[in-house]
């Protein structure tokens, strides 16, 4: 009898799943179609655009703190492009990211943009409204002087990483104020983080090159787990930060009616004075990937260990830090025994350096990463021209002080 009675309602799922069959195979043929024409119409946008990479030479003495990249960073928030599904979906646009560059050639250390030609008359006023006497020149991309991948590749050895937070992203790094650069003591007793970073890139010899690159954007809702019935759902990073402080408040209410509470710690304090402080700027999705390269004769691998250093100095114990994500290398041998892996994960960091590619799956899906998101303060601590505390000589400094920027622009 029970028998039968599951042959016969198997014989209906399978009579109704037939009887459905154009329904919803159109639905999944459509779907398909759909992520296909997404990709194609992304890919058509993102390869018709025209980019720019710029140098910015800084003269002699920039007496001004971090907080004025902040306010240069700000400026980068775009958000236009992916305003309706028509821009979206339809056309396939996207919103405008910029890559920050530091970069030794042989030890000497040059400072970069790279961005959409439409923004680079933004980006120029911006820089030259903050840091009168820099000058600005657009320049031809520093990574196509370095054959690796080609014929030539033989010559060449290299080393690259990703980075990634320690935790989540509404946990803040340490950042200029912490290390006092909003004050204004002498400029001998300052300590700027970015030091450390200079110091490195200037170490480097001759035949040596090191590129770090700190790609971003204006950071919207991005898809999280824990939606209804398990599927994600779209939050923002300001959100998370409100959930986590909630959190840390709701554990130190009464676990049973009748029974207090305890108060919150001083250090409980501290971390939700630190989300809160980090959730109320501007948010920036980022990726940040680094490079050290050498003719093979001139590789030292102890200045891959300088390069994974470059971030630590923002790291704290009981907030957030920098680690490295996606090395090109492999922890046991028998991961990649005749030694093609490695070859090809090699070439896949140093293509997508060159492509300045990290947040979406067109044109190279390989491509693709998760971004973490940094406020502007966080931001302009890793990424902004040093006063005089940085000493390294080998930055490349304009000679004579400008009184204006250029009048008419170049767009």
């Amino acid at each position: 009898m029970l028998k039968e009675f599951f042959k016969e309602s198997l014989d209906g799922v399978m009579g109704l799943s037939y009887e459905t069959i154009p329904f919803w195979g159109a639905m999944t043929l459509g779907y398909f179609l759909f992520i296909i024409w997404v990709y194609y119409a992304r890919s058509k946008f993102i390869a018709g655009q025209e980019y720019s990479l710029i140098e910015i030479k800084l003269p002699k003495e920039i007496l001004k703190s971090p907080l004025a990249m902040e306010i240069v960073l700000n400026a980068l928030y775009q958000t236009s492009g992916e305003t309706t599904w028509i821009n979206r979906y339809i056309e396939g646009k996207v919103r405008p990211w910029f890559s920050l560059e530091m970069v030794s050639i042989e030890g000497s250390v040059k400072f970069f943009v790279w961005t959409r030609k439409f923004f680079k008359k933004l980006v120029m006023d911006q820089i030259y409204s903050q840091y009168h006497g820099v000058e600005i020149h657009d320049v031809d991309d520093y990574t196509k002087f370095v054959p690796y991948g080609q014929e030539s590749d033989e010559e060449w050895s290299l080393w690259g990483t990703e980075f990634q937070f320690t935790k989540a992203d509404p946990y803040p790094i340490r950042t200029y104020i912490e290390y006092g650069l909003l004050e204004d003591p002498k400029e001998e007793l300052k300590v700027d983080p970015m030091t450390a970073v200079l110091e490195y890139l200037g170490s480097l010899s001759k035949g040596e090159q090191a590129w770090i690159q700190i790609l971003v954007r204006a950071s919207k809702k991005n898809k999280k787990p824990g939606g209804l019935f398990g599927f994600p759902k779209n939050v923002d990073w300001k959100e998370e930060g409100k959930e986590l402080v909630d959190k840390i408040i709701e554990e130190s209410k009464p676990k049973e009616e009748g029974k207090f509470g305890r108060f919150l710690t001083s250090a409980e304090q501290d971390l939700i004075k630190a989300l809160d402080h980090s959730v109320s700027k501007l948010g920036f999705d980022c990726g940040i990937r680094g490079i050290y390269t050498a003719k093979k004769e001139n590789f030292n691998a102890i200045n891959i260990m300088g390069l994974i250093g470059s971030f630590r100095q923002y790291n704290t114990n009981d907030l957030n830090g920098f680690r490295p994500m996606n090395p090109t290398s492999f922890d046991y041998p028998w991961e990649d025994f005749r030694g093609k892996r490695l070859s090809k994960k090699k070439a896949r960091m140093f293509n997508a350096y060159k492509l300045r590619a990290y947040f979406h799956n067109a044109p190279y899906p390989e491509h693709l990463r998760k971004p973490i998101v940094l406020n502007s303060e966080e931001l302009a601590t890793i990424y902004h021209f040093p006063g005089g505390v940085a000493q390294t000589p080998t930055i490349e400094k304009v000679e004579s002080r400008k009184a204006e920027p250029p009048v008419n622009l170049p767009i």
